[in-house]
């Protein structure tokens, strides 16, 4: 049987063994991480645990994305990266195809949503907003742009869009950003109608720029395949 060690949520017994009972596969990253909800119980508590787990070492091919079926110790193959609570419950999904730290920060604001952390969520929404717009600046100051423009969120959406950086059809929800930031991110009174305006406004920013390019890519290459074939 498989056994985990760490810490116990329920009872708060430190570096603890558990009993693997079931898993199952959630997701695979970078094309070869498998990603686990694991199914534990606490030898000292006998209590219930679902514990994320992914894949250490590349290596590890044995590991496909079937139910765990290992004798003997989780903790030589897998990293615990938390485990399912209260958080994770009606938890919007991040957009496909984004880089690292911005799919970080969408899931974090999203997480904030979850338990009503509106200013939290904010706050993060915003900083996905400032990762990817930051990446559309060009290296010299043209057509206009300058360093306050550079500076501010709410200026350098404008300017996107004045620019035609940023298709025209998304100016409207991008309202919710001012260009002061005094969107109650920054001064600690944002509500969740406007953390869901901000919410909605990131996702289908980030749809446009990452998510259906990402598929545009993907559907080309199927494309040349086939007619290569």
């Amino acid at each position: 049987m498989a056994e985990l060690i760490d810490n116990c949520p329920r009872c708060n017994a430190a570096h603890v063994t558990f009993d693997l009972k079931g898993s199952k596969w959630i997701s695979e990253k970078y094309n070869w991480q498998q990603w686990f909800e694991a199914y534990c119980v606490c030898r000292r508590c006998h209590r219930g645990t679902i514990f994320i787990l992914a894949l250490t070492n590349a290596g590890d091919k044995k590991i496909g994305r079937n139910d765990l079926a290992y004798d003997g110790a989780l903790n030589d193959l897998f990293k615990v990266e938390g485990y399912v609570s209260y958080r994770d419950a009606d938890i919007e999904p991040p957009p496909e195809h984004l880089p690292e730290n911005i799919e970080a920060a969408f899931r974090e604001g999203a997480t904030c949503m979850s338990v009503k952390c509106f200013n939290a969520a904010g706050t993060m929404f915003r900083l996905c907003l400032d990762f990817a717009t930051k990446a559309l600046m060009p290296a010299e100051d043209v057509d206009g742009l300058n360093k306050q423009i550079r500076r501010s969120l709410g200026l350098r959406l404008n300017w996107l869009f004045d620019t035609k950086r940023l298709p025209e059809v998304l100016r409207d929800l991008s309202s919710c950003v001012k260009d002061d930031g005094n969107d109650g991110a920054h001064d600690g009174t944002l509500d969740e109608v406007a953390a869901l305006d901000l919410q909605d406004f990131t996702r289908m920013l980030l749809e446009r720029l990452y998510t259906e390019q990402a598929r545009l890519e993907e559907a080309k290459a199927r494309r040349a395949a086939r007619h290569k074939s």
